[in-house]
């Protein structure tokens, strides 16, 4: 299976926390992972941000930045660009999307497309799930 990640769903490969055992079986049984440019930055943030408002200490935000570095190369990474973004602007004024979880439908509609194959989307973000399944691609959590 290719499975396409957002930040939501990627960040619970490194934090230990409800559906982190899913998240990894998921990416344990795929093919290939594929995930927004976006995604780096969004998920040091959460990181970041776990720690400011002492969610998670800082040794293990630490610790959780290194490997998710380390495995950054081992992700097929959609590049963004004007084309990707004016698809983000229609799938954002459709399905009333935040901006980045426009840009990861976009980036996993635009990477299936590439593959020629099917693309899972794996999202605990609730509106973008509801648009991947609108538009009919399937999702993980399948809820």
């Amino acid at each position: 299976m290719n499975l396409y990640m957002d930040t939501s769903a990627l960040v619970k490969r490194y934090i230990n926390e409800e559906n982190t055992d899913e998240v990894v079986d998921w990416m344990n049984e795929a093919t290939l992972l594929g995930t927004a440019l976006v995604t780096r930055p969004e998920l040091v943030a959460t990181l970041t941000r776990a720690v400011r408002g002492n969610r998670l200490p800082a040794r293990e935000a630490s610790e959780a930045l290194n490997e998710f570095r380390t495995d950054w190369p081992d992700f097929q990474h959609v590049n963004i660009d004007d084309a990707l973004i004016a698809r983000a602007d229609f799938l954002a004024a459709t399905h009333a999307l935040r901006g980045y979880d426009a840009v990861h439908l976009a980036c996993a509609l635009t990477w299936g497309e590439l593959l020629g194959e099917p693309v899972i989307v794996s999202t605990f973000d609730k509106e973008l799930l509801q648009a991947a399944k609108k538009l009919g691609l399937e999702t993980l959590p399948k809820e």
